[in-house]
C-alpha cells in the first residue's frame, strides 16, 4: 500500500491527501516513489523532460529505473509536482569517465590473476599460437539461443501522460535504452529517443495521418536511426500504406497500455527486440 501525505496547494491553499503511483519493475515488483513529507510542492509552471522523470531503485532487486515525477492536479486549476526524496535525477545515464558505460553498470575491478603460463603442445603435434595459419586470431563464439523477455507490464493509460509512459516502458521492455525525450519535436504528439531508435506517441483522439508518419521517417533517415509509432486512435488507410512502404512499425495503444502491433513491420520488431 503506497504511503498517503498531506499536500497544500499553495494558490489556494486547499489540502489534500496524496498516495504516489506504483509502476512495474521488470522483475514484476511494484515501485512507489518514495513522498518527501518534509518538502512543500511546487507548481508546474512548464515542463521538461529531466523535471518530469525521476529514477527510482527497487526494492526487490535494486534496479534503478525512470518513472513520471508524481503530480496531483488542484480544482484550483494549478498542477502540483509533489517533492520526493532519494532519488536521481536526470533520465539520462550517467556515465563513468573513459568508460563510455552507465554509472549503475558499473563492475568492480577483478581480483589481478596469477600469469598463466601454456602448457607446451605434445609431440608431434603444430604449435597453435594465435596468429598461425591453423588456428585464427578470433574464433566466433557459438549461437547461444536469446534470453526470453519477462512478461510486459503495462500502466493503465487515463491521460497523454500515460500513454507516453506506456510507450516508453514498452520500448525499454523491448531492449532499448537510454530513453529520453527526442532533441527534434514532431508535428503532434512526443517524440521519444532512444539508442538506434526514435518513436512518436500520438495520445490524440484522432488517427494519425500520411503527414505524421513520413515526417517520423524523414526525421529518422536525417539522424540515421530506426523509428516506430504508438497511436492511441489507431491510423488513416493511408497512412498505413505508406509505413508498410517505409519500414515503420506501427502500435495502437489500447487503454490497459499495452502496444498492439498494426502491421507486420510491428510483429517483427516485437519478436526480435532491440
Amino acid at each position: 500500500m503506497a504511503e498517503s501525505v498531506p499536500v497544500r496547494c499553495p494558490a489556494c491553499r486547499r489540502e489534500h491527501l496524496f498516495a504516489a503511483p506504483s509502476y512495474p519493475c521488470v522483475c514484476g515488483a511494484p515501485v512507489t516513489p518514495p513522498l518527501d513529507r518534509l518538502a512543500d510542492p511546487a507548481p508546474v509552471t512548464h515542463r521538461t523532460w529531466d523535471e518530469d522523470w525521476v529514477t527510482v531503485p527497487c526494492d526487490t532487486c535494486g534496479r534503478a529505473d525512470q518513472w513520471p515525477h508524481p503530480e496531483l492536479g488542484c480544482p484550483c486549476g494549478v498542477m502540483l509536482r509533489i517533492p520526493v526524496r532519494g532519488v536521481r535525477r536526470p533520465l539520462r545515464a550517467e556515465v563513468v569517465p573513459g568508460t563510455g558505460a552507465p554509472a549503475d553498470l558499473e563492475t568492480e575491478p577483478e581480483a589481478e590473476a596469477a600469469p598463466h603460463t601454456p602448457e607446451p603442445p605434445p609431440p608431434g603435434t603444430a604449435a597453435t599460437t594465435p596468429g598461425s595459419p591453423l588456428i585464427p586470431d578470433h574464433l566466433p563464439l557459438p549461437r547461444t539461443t536469446p534470453t526470453p523477455r519477462p512478461e510486459f507490464q503495462p500502466v493503465t493509460i487515463r491521460t497523454a501522460r500515460d500513454a507516453v509512459t506506456a510507450a516508453a516502458l514498452y520500448l525499454r521492455w523491448l531492449g532499448y535504452r537510454d530513453i529520453r525525450r527526442a532533441d527534434q519535436r514532431p508535428p503532434s504528439g512526443i517524440g521519444l529517443a532512444a539508442r538506434g531508435m526514435l518513436a512518436q506517441v500520438d495520445p490524440t483522439v484522432r488517427p494519425a495521418t500520411l503527414r505524421d508518419v513520413e515526417c517520423l521517417w524523414l526525421t529518422a533517415m536525417s539522424e540515421s536511426t530506426g523509428c516506430v509509432y504508438f497511436s492511441l486512435a489507431g491510423y488513416a488507410d493511408d497512412a498505413r500504406g505508406r509505413a508498410d512502404a517505409l519500414g515503420i512499425p506501427l502500435f495502437v495503444l489500447d487503454l490497459t497500455g499495452t502496444p498492439q502491433p498494426v502491421n507486420t513491420h510491428a510483429d517483427e520488431l516485437l519478436a526480435t527486440g532491440a
